[in-house]
């Protein structure tokens, strides 16, 4: 399968915590649909002190896994808002 294109989409999102709505990413998201995945790559701004663990309340909210051989984070559902 394809990788993901390296430079991505130019817009950008913000992720919170669903639970506390503290800041977790900047993320370089394509498309309009909902945030499933986050290839590490496209993010821009990282706020997590642990991968995958909300810094202000200590919620998982993903899991670390390859896809299309490339490291991503796959999203817990209704664990992350995106604004």
């Amino acid at each position: 399968m394809a990788k993901p294109n390296k430079k991505g989409p130019t817009q950008t999102v913000d992720i919170y915590c669903a639970k506390c709505k503290a800041p977790l990413y900047k993320y370089r998201k394509g498309g309009k649909g909902a945030l499933v995945k986050c290839f590490i790559e496209r993010i821009v701004e990282d706020h997590t002190n642990t991968p995958c663990t909300c810094p202000q309340c200590g919620q998982v909210f993903a899991r670390e896994t390859l896809i299309r051989g490339t490291p991503a984070y796959k999203m817990v559902g209704g664990k992350v808002v995106m604004k």
